[in-house]
């Protein structure tokens, strides 16, 4: 006799496949849910403990841990000792596996309390999918609802070789695999530890183009343990999301998510080539986007927007007389919906501003992986070390322009006026030349009364000269260089206002 144990969760066309193996000659053991849902579709089906001889117990936390299940899965066919030993113990082959996972997953995205997390990790499954892809050879193991034709296609046509066996195995492992590191890091949420061994288990949700540049292959994966602003984000329009789209956006979302708009106003973050190149508050949409874009109206060109806000019709308007790649914000009116329409190409992208930040942030460095806490909530001060006091007006741009140097590549430079960036400066190994790059690419603009922001220290006091000379009134930093007293002198001497935060914000 030939037996397949199906024991689903998803039980998405788990009827037709039972149907297929029955019509294949197979007879059917199953459990709970899985048995009532075949059984009603008018297929025989046998119960597990019936096959056992052994209740389930426990409140069906033991129902399919038993030798008669797993001696039946795991025995090897071509080794006579293992085929003695399942005679002599009236142990009968399953042959096929059919078993996908409690829905750990969906509990957690639920909300749901410890006491219903803990019921939701399943252990018999993970047991019968591991048994069966590691004696693949003999068994064929199914855990995906996807693939249910296919294997039936392949079982009739008698192709079900070795290597397509393997790559059923692969999949089996691989879902085993992710579901244990969402427990593991579950329960470091929980316990506010950190292991020593970490796994990542993400899910890929789509194929992308290509990567940075057209001969890299890239994947869109998911981290379903992550609540962030793009964990929820809904595409409105436009082409599919590339890779550099993506990267660009997660610099610009989580610049645009620092400015609160019911306290702060509306913020447009303008960016290129992942390091934003003008960010403005405004009193609605229009005017924090057009004091985004003439901030740096060269270089917005093929880039992308970033609002804190729901853009208007005015808005939508402004920014669909240039190219842009990818507009994100809180929302959309109907009416800017509209006007979009005429720029088909370009994404609309509605993002959750309220997740918050992915407080953790991984890089590969071949073969070492890096993860660090993100740059959130750092201890900042504001600790005023020259003898001028800055204006009510300059702390306000002092603030804006920490904000947005966190997001410039290091070494970097913020200028700000009056709530509008109009000098960013990054990338470069000295800061002075970060400095001196936006003096020189921005001749026609008047610095006269605009403040610095500098995402670390000064090691010398030439930034502070420079900004002298083109009438800069205050800078914020965070100090902590052996020679920051030079730079104070400096200030006191030109009568700049200079304020220490004493957190530093590199972004390499």
């Amino acid at each position: 006799m030939k037996y397949a144990l199906l024991s689903v969760t998803d039980k998405t066309g788990i009827e037709e496949f039972a149907k297929g193996l029955v019509d294949l000659g197979y007879t059917l053991l199953s459990t709970g849910g899985t048995m009532k849902k075949i059984a009603d579709a008018g297929i025989p089906v046998m119960a597990i403990d019936e096959h056992t001889g052994f209740p389930e117990i426990l409140d069906g936390r033991v129902k399919t841990l038993h030798p008669r299940v797993h001696g039946g899965i795991l025995y090897r066919r071509d080794v006579k000792e293992h085929q003695d030993t399942v005679q002599e113990l009236d142990i009968s082959p399953i042959d096929v596996v059919c078993v996908n996972l409690y829905a750990f997953e969906e509990k957690f995205h639920e909300g749901n309390p410890e006491e219903i997390m803990i019921e939701n990790i399943d252990i018999g499954g993970p047991s019968m999918v591991r048994s069966a892809a590691k004696n693949f050879k003999d068994v064929l193991i199914v855990t995906d609802p996807k693939d249910y034709d296919e294997v039936l296609s392949q079982m009739k046509a008698g192709k079900v070789d070795f290597e397509y066996r393997k790559r059923l195995a692969m999949k089996a492992f691989s879902l085993t695999a992710y579901y244990d590191s969402m427990i593991s890091r579950y329960f470091q949420m929980i316990t506010g530890e950190k292991a020593a061994t970490y796994t990542y288990g993400l899910k890929r949700k789509s194929k992308l183009r290509y990567g940075e540049n057209p001969h890299q292959e890239a994947s869109l994966f998911v981290d379903p343990m992550s609540n962030s602003y793009f964990s929820h984000f809904e595409q409105l329009q436009g082409k599919e999301l590339s890779y550099n789209n993506i990267n660009d956006l997660n610099t610009a979302v989580c610049l645009a998510a620092e400015f609160d708009e019911e306290s702060e106003g509306v913020v447009c973050v303008g960016l290129k080539h992942a390091t934003p190149c003008g960010v403005a508050l405004g009193k609605d949409d229009l005017e924090a986007y057009t004091k985004c874009y003439e901030s740096d109206p060269l270089s917005i060109f093929g880039g992308i927007i970033a609002m804190n806000s729901v853009v208007d019709k005015e808005a939508a308007e402004e920014m669909t007389k240039i190219f842009l790649e990818v507009v994100a914000a809180k929302d959309f009116t109907p009416e800017a919906l509209e006007v979009f329409k005429k720029k088909e190409n370009l994404r609309l992208l509605k993002v959750d501003f309220t997740a918050g930040p992915l407080m953790e942030e991984i890089r590969l460095a071949s073969g070492l992986v890096l993860v660090q806490d993100t740059d959130t909530d750092s201890e900042e001060g504001f600790d005023v070390v020259t003898k001028k006091q800055p204006t009510p007006e300059e702390t306000r741009d002092l603030l804006f322009g920490m904000k947005v140097v966190k997001y410039v590549r290091s070494n970097a430079i913020v200028l700000v006026k009056d709530g509008v960036t109009i000098g960013i400066g990054g990338g470069q190994t000295s800061r002075i030349w970060a400095l001196e790059n936006i003096f020189s690419n921005q001749k026609d603009k008047d610095f006269e009364g605009a403040v610095l922001a500098s995402d670390a220290f000064f090691p010398f006091d030439d930034c502070v000269r420079k900004a002298n000379e083109y009438g800069i009134s205050s800078i914020i930093q965070p100090g902590g260089s052996v020679r920051d007293q030079d730079s104070i002198d400096a200030c006191n001497e030109e009568n700049i206002s200079m304020v220490f935060t004493g957190a530093r914000h590199f972004r390499h």
